[in-house]
């Protein structure tokens, strides 16, 4: 038997614009084929029926995953009125309809409510882990979890459209947690008319927007390597709000080795070490002392 194939060594990042109806996960496995990488990983889950922006970290990138997804996320989704499913998005089954439906004011009056610093329930078909299994594993065994609210921030809600009476576009600033599909939900549900999301894009990521974004089609009719390796975003690309921290050699190889090292007149917080323009590890700044957190091994 033949060893099994590694793939390519390769480092950075890819910013795919995910198409509908393939999963994350899928996604991942595609690029990961088409380049040949040994290693990769998605920042922030996009649902099937969602497109949109998926930025693909390869090698030594998944490593500041983290950073990419705790970033602000950019948003626009249209929500049905009328009514509320399961899944609280187009794929799931009708729980509860309503003949009611908002005008336009009635909704710009209520998007103070959903901004800023709020609880949302996440919906019962998520990826959160209950006991170790994922919600909506246990959702469509018949098991719906009861999920607990959590904080989340939205930075910015607006209501962009309103096509007919039946749809309402809008676009969302959120951070980490928000759910586009629990904000349908409840918009739905305090406005008395219910509703579910019938379209959702993603348009950013953190630093990642359309315009560094590629399409899967195109992506595959390029065949050479040279041409897609070019495609690839450095691994501090993800890092655009976090300081960064010029070190020596020496001190390059004390980081790498685990050990701290000094750094006098320095704020403290998180920054990233780097030594010749190329990125040495993830650290923090405590009392003076630069203090490896993930190492790059470049």
């Amino acid at each position: 038997m033949g060893s099994k194939r590694r793939g390519r060594p390769l480092h950075g990042w890819f910013i795919l614009d995910k198409p509908l109806g393939m999963t994350s996960t899928q996604a991942v496995g595609k690029i990961r084929w088409i380049f040949n990488a040994a290693k990769a990983g998605h920042a922030g889950t996009l649902d099937p029926m969602a497109t949109g922006i998926l930025p693909i970290a390869m090698g030594e990138a998944t490593k500041v995953v983290s950073a990419a997804m705790d970033g602000e996320k950019t948003y626009r989704f249209t929500i049905h009125w009328g009514e509320e499913r399961d899944t609280d998005d187009a794929e799931g089954h009708i729980v509860a309809e309503s003949q009611d439906r908002p005008t336009p004011d009635q909704i710009k009056d209520t998007l103070p409510l959903f901004t800023g610093l709020t609880q949302q329930v996440p919906p019962a078909y998520s990826a959160i882990k209950i006991a170790g299994t994922r919600a909506y594993d246990l959702a469509r065994g018949g098991d719906a979890p009861k999920l607990k609210a959590r904080l989340i921030m939205i930075h910015e809600l607006t209501l962009l459209t309103c096509p007919d009476t039946d749809h309402a576009v809008f676009e969302m600033v959120c951070g980490k947690g928000a759910y586009v599909r629990g904000l349908a939900r409840d918009l739905g549900r305090h406005l008395g008319c219910l509703g579910h999301v019938s379209q959702l894009r993603r348009v950013r990521v953190g630093p990642f927007d359309e315009s560094v974004a590629f399409l899967l089609d195109k992506l595959e009719n390029m065949g050479h390597k040279e041409a897609l390796d070019d495609l690839l975003l450095p691994i501090e690309a993800a890092l655009a709000d976090i300081p960064a921290v010029p070190v020596t050699g020496p001190e390059a190889d004390r980081l790498r080795f685990g050990q701290a090292i000094w750094v006098p007149h320095s704020a403290e917080g998180a920054v990233y070490a780097t030594t010749d323009g190329r990125p040495v590890a993830l650290a923090k700044i405590c009392a003076g002392e630069v203090r490896p957190v993930r190492v790059f091994n470049l």
